[in-house]
């Protein structure tokens, strides 16, 4: 098996934060969904974000209360080292999502583009769940990005499942009602494409 913590530790080591195939120069979607579903004020966590982007934008935009999850602490470093002294505005958090040790009821908005992909175990999927239900206040946001059915088998030399937006809305359940969806075509920086699904989804 796979230790997931050593395997994305060296990934984040081996390559430039601009160089792995899910890097966005801005991560326009991601921003655009939390942009309309989430004020300023809002308490929003981005999970597996480590060296991403997106919490640059948000800070742009205005958002104070962010916290940036991710396995890998080089990545969250390549993160602060990026915002320079506007990392310390962010909550750090080290962690497997599956196994974090995560506030109750703390966030108005959950982000997670390309984690729940690679969660190939169904074990560890619900465990993931059960942490939104956890942590989420109710009436409030997830937005899950993964592959979608046209989506590669396969990311940074790890399996991964693809999901058609009725079958990833399916893993969460009744809780989560499936506001919309969306496909993007992303670009990596090698030129390849991805087909990435998107769903939103409000906690009931």
């Amino acid at each position: 098996m796979v230790d997931r913590h050593q395997h994305w530790e060296g990934v984040y080591r081996s390559k430039a934060a601009d160089q792995v195939g899910w890097f966005q120069p801005h991560a326009a979607s991601s921003l655009r969904l939390i942009e309309d579903c989430a004020g300023r004020d809002a308490h929003v966590i981005d999970v597996g974000g480590g060296a991403s982007v997106l919490v640059g934008d948000l800070l742009d935009a205005g958002y104070r209360n962010l916290t940036v999850l991710d396995l890998a602490e080089s990545g969250l470093a390549a993160s602060r080292a990026r915002l320079g002294a506007r990392a310390q505005d962010v909550e750090w958090i080290a962690a497997d999502v599956t196994r974090a040790d995560l506030p109750a009821m703390a966030y108005d908005v959950w982000h997670d583009r390309a984690v729940f992909h690679f969660l190939t175990d169904a074990a560890d999927r619900a465990r993931y769940v059960a942490q939104v239900l956890k942590s989420v206040k109710p009436g409030g946001h997830v937005i899950v990005a993964t592959f979608g059915p046209g989506g590669p088998l396969q990311c940074s030399g790890l399996d991964v499942v693809r999901y058609a937006p009725d079958v990833l809305h399916a893993e969460f359940g009744a809780p989560f009602r499936l506001v919309a969806h969306e496909t993007e075509i992303h670009r990596t920086p090698s030129g390849g494409e991805q087909e990435f699904v998107y769903c939103y989804c409000r906690r009931v």
